[in-house]
């Protein structure tokens, strides 16, 4: 099944652009998704468990090197977006 999700980073401080940019540089680390990125989220798309371990994956390593951020994640099986 496919999956679209919509994640956001919010970190919390005041240097906010280094953790987003590192966000979307380990989220492009895999190669068997499509991924965009636009001024407020990115998207990520491909099947459910490969999307979701990316992503999953890349919260936990953003978190053990950034610390705190809040992430607004909307996702949606079934729908191909890009």
């Amino acid at each position: 099944m496919q999956v679209t999700i919509d994640i956001s980073m919010y970190p919390n401080r005041k240097k906010f652009k280094t953790p987003i940019k590192g966000f979307i540089e380990r989220i492009n680390r895999f190669d068997n998704l499509k991924i965009s990125t636009f001024p407020t989220s990115t998207v990520v798309q491909g099947d459910f468990v490969w999307a979701m371990e990316a992503v999953q994956k890349t919260i936990a390593d953003c978190y053990r090197e950034y610390h705190m951020a809040v992430y607004v994640v909307k996702i949606i099986p079934g729908y191909e977006a890009l």
